[in-house]
């Protein structure tokens, strides 16, 4: 999925955090509606501005943000 014509970064538009391209629509939302136990669909009928292939774009971004992420294990713990 080709993230990048989708997903856009503003300074004036909710303080640069990732959107939706043309919305006020937060990559953070749709992944909060997800994890909250929206489905697809549910999502799509309450944000009627997105579609199917912005809520897939969303995902995408995250993933790579995720995969780029560098960790570093400080401890472990005892099981």
């Amino acid at each position: 999925m080709d993230w990048q014509s989708r997903i856009v970064t503003d300074p004036d538009v909710l303080l640069g955090k990732p959107t939706i391209k043309g919305s006020r629509i937060a990559v953070e939302l749709v992944l909060d509606r997800l994890a909250d136990g929206w489905s697809i669909e549910t999502l799509l009928e309450a944000y009627p501005r997105l579609s199917r292939e912005d809520v897939q774009a969303a995902l995408a971004y995250s993933a790579e943000r995720v995969r780029e992420e560098r960790y570093l294990a400080i401890g472990t713990s005892a099981a």
